[in-house]
């Protein structure tokens, strides 16, 4: 196998200006640490990183050169979550260590068809959509959360 003639080796979660292509991947595809991704336009891109990441939209890979590379959060299958009690339902979301992407009027998650029946049963109201997914990050800065396993 021959590997890719861009190669990133530092993470940054903006921009010194030198984008030259895009990456869009989903929300599981921004965790990484070592792995060959396909930008945009087709460059092939080998990600090499110090640490496991998670990577944010606008976020920036730097090439060897300095040029970047930017990350952007690609359309995925999410439930919007709507309701009367929308705090009351973000805690039981949050109860559950679900990524959530929080917003005034609606809460986005990961599809999963027990949370969706769980939500339900509270009275919130489940809608099929496809779009990106940028959940908050976690109590101690941007990242991940876990659920109990960790």
């Amino acid at each position: 196998m021959t590997l890719p003639s861009l190669t990133a080796r530092v993470y940054r979660d903006h921009s010194h200006g030198s984008e030259i292509a895009r990456v869009s991947l989903d929300y599981e595809g921004r965790f990484l640490r070592r792995k060959v991704l396909v930008t945009d336009d087709g460059q092939a891109l080998l990600v090499d990183l110090t640490q496991t990441t998670s990577l944010d939209h606008d976020g920036v890979l730097v090439l060897e050169d300095g040029r970047e590379i930017r990350v952007v959060a690609a359309p995925e299958d999410l439930l919007e979550v709507t309701g009367d009690d929308l705090v009351r339902i973000a805690w039981h979301v949050g109860n559950r260590h679900t990524p959530c992407q929080i917003e005034p009027d609606r809460l986005l998650i990961q599809r999963d068809h027990v949370i969706r029946d769980m939500l339900g049963k509270i009275g919130a109201t489940t809608r099929e959509v496809m779009e990106p997914f940028t959940p908050e990050g976690g109590a101690y800065g941007h990242g991940r959360t876990h659920g109990h396993a960790h």
